[in-house]
């Protein structure tokens, strides 16, 4: 049997001569030039690189050849192939070529040497020296393969924090020159739209989680970044718009329309990657520098969300208006004035007063009617009118909250009633 223990195959191995080191040595700058005309004949991608990243590529392969010369003249010395020949270029030549690349590079440096065995080598050591550059080759490229996983390791860790540092940015509404600098060093391009989404994160490895809910998300939407914080999953999405005509909410905190953005179809697949509780997705805004305002509304909407128990998952922010009003959220009671009460007072007394006495009496058509001396048909009229106005339906029980928390809240902001004493106009039915 052959021999196959690494001490059996040195003590097999032929020493090179000192007439082997000498015409190798010898040899040396002609093998770096036939290297690098090679390199431009053989390798497409090496010719379109840019300058500089042409001269750190050839500077890899010159100092393979380099690094070989020396191996072959101690070969029974510790291998240090890694610092011997990659040590020359910059880490960011990682991110310039790829590990495929690289593999090219060396066979296309293992070809040159073979292509001139006859000339280097002494007669009858040619098969010696072909021996010898295949190992030396065989080292390389595990080499490369070791710098390359631990350049994408590396990589990933920063990216990691990068991305967390964004995220953080994002939620305290600080998104400055440096944030969209790490943004764009993750690969954010430019959305249409940005959205917040928060949840409480599932149990589990928190790399894990981050991992399954980034890639959940990136396919889902153009871009996103995702960070844990303690025990709060958040995600900053990059959305396209989509034209939707199945009940669009009306305008957001941002005055952007959201029927441009299908935030439910976006975000409805990575709610399973939350944990248990709600899922609130913060409104479309226009750019990063403004998902301050999506953030705030997705974390005042998740605090308030376990008022609404059967909230559908993911919920908007901008469904939760009433709750987040109840609990002191300024920014939703400015957007129920803007969005509900204000267009049902600009589009008439009737319109308003119409709806208000309708949710005062118990949603009915008929005790409406009678009240503000109308045909059921006109009352029925003006609720539609109101859904046109608002994007509001008063006969569903869940917007008939939200028109009824506007009212309430317009009412308060019109400052002080006016004396009560005459009838009708939308009082409270006395019987």
């Amino acid at each position: 049997m052959e021999p196959t223990t690494r001490a059996a195959r040195r003590a097999r191995r032929v020493e090179p001569t000192a007439d082997d080191l000498a015409r190798l040595r010898a040899a040396t700058g002609l093998l770096s030039t036939a290297a690098l005309r090679h390199l431009d004949e053989a390798l497409p991608w090496y010719s379109s690189m840019p300058a500089q990243d042409r001269s750190w590529v050839g500077l890899v392969a010159q100092a393979g050849i380099g690094a070989f010369v020396t191996w072959y003249s101690h070969p029974d010395a510790p291998l240090t192939v890694t610092a011997d020949v990659f040590g020359s270029a910059p880490r960011e030549l990682t991110r310039a070529v790829t590990l495929a690349q690289t593999l090219e590079l060396v066979r296309a440096a293992v070809d040159v040497v073979e292509d001139h065995v006859d000339v280097v080598a002494a007669p009858g050591r040619e098969q010696h020296l072909r021996e010898a550059v295949l190992r030396y080759s065989r080292e390389v490229a595990f080499a490369a393969a070791e710098l390359y996983a631990g350049a994408a390791e590396a990589r990933g860790a920063w990216d990691a924090r990068l991305e967390a540092l964004v995220v953080d940015a994002v939620v305290r509404g600080d998104v400055d020159d440096a944030v969209r600098s790490r943004v764009a060093a993750l690969g954010w391009g430019r959305p249409a739209a940005v959205a917040v989404v928060v949840g409480s994160a599932p149990a589990g490895d928190p790399e894990d989680v981050v991992h399954r809910l980034r890639r959940a998300a990136r396919s889902a939407a153009d871009d996103a970044v995702v960070g844990l914080q303690g025990e709060r999953l958040v995600v900053v999405l990059g959305v396209s718009p989509r034209p939707d005509d199945d009940g669009a909410q009306p305008a957001t905190d941002a005055g952007l329309d959201p029927r441009s953005v299908d935030l439910r179809r976006a975000t409805t697949a990575l709610a399973r990657h939350f944990g248990p509780g709600p899922v609130v997705v913060g409104p479309a805004v226009a750019d990063l520098e403004h998902a301050g305002t999506s953030s705030r509304a997705a974390l005042s909407g998740l605090a308030a969300a376990r008022a609404w128990p059967a909230a559908p998952r993911p919920v908007l922010a901008d469904e939760l208006w009433p709750e987040r009003v109840l609990a002191g959220d300024v920014r939703a009671r400015r957007a129920l004035l803007d969005v509900v009460h204000r267009p049902l007072a600009d589009a008439g007394g009737a319109l308003a007063q119409t709806v208000s006495t309708y949710l005062e009496t118990g949603r009915s058509v008929e005790a409406t009617a009678r009240l503000l001396f109308v045909h059921p048909n006109t009352v029925r009229y003006r609720l539609r009118k109101a859904l046109d106005v608002t994007g509001w339906d008063a006969t569903s029980p869940r917007d008939a909250l939200v028109l009824q928390v506007a009212l309430v809240v317009g009412a308060l902001a019109d400052g002080p009633p006016r004396p009560t004493g005459a009838a009708g106009n939308g009082g409270r039915p006395s019987g």
